[in-house]
């Protein structure tokens, strides 16, 4: 089985969690429990109470009634929003991004200033596995063109991602 901390780790790369971890611990009293945190990256991801039980192996109305007494009242209380009526699971994220947890994406760098010239990017298979996108590519670099100034370069670049 996977690992509490290894599940849902999209919303890493996409909100500020150390941050807002420690600021609805603040709201809480104290810090939030392993599977409070699971539950919110789950929310940040996109997935409804349905999707994370099915996911998780658990009842629907379970993780609802769990948000609904941990994550959901934590939020509120953070950004003093108790008086309002919490409509949609979605509001969450929607009121964090508001709220600044969200984090920019790094800018995209083209692929021709990463790769030296006539290297070449195949897209060999395009396919869904476990409801993920997955893309086969076949990448020809000419090692002829590859200098130092380039090696460089590039891992600068990739740093920088």
């Amino acid at each position: 089985m996977v690992s509490i901390d290894k599940q849902f780790t999209q919303a890493e790369q996409e909100w500020d969690l150390k941050t807002l971890y420690t600021d609805l611990a603040f709201a809480k009293g104290k810090p939030l429990t392993p599977m409070e945190k699971l539950h919110l990256r789950a929310l940040l991801c996109g997935h409804s109470p349905t999707e994370i039980a099915e996911k998780l192996g658990k009842q629907p109305k379970g993780v609802e009634t769990d948000l609904c007494a941990s994550v959901y009242r934590y939020v509120k209380g953070l950004l003093d929003k108790n008086n309002e009526r919490l409509e949609s699971w979605r509001k969450i994220s929607e009121w964090l991004d508001d709220a600044g947890y969200k984090q920019e994406l790094p800018s995209q760098v083209p692929l021709n200033e990463l790769l030296p010239n006539k290297s070449v990017v195949n897209v060999t298979n395009i396919s869904i596995e476990n409801n993920q996108i997955v893309f086969q590519i076949n990448l020809k670099i000419p090692t002829s063109q590859i200098d130092d100034s380039f090696d460089s370069s590039l891992e600068e670049k990739l740093d920088n991602l």
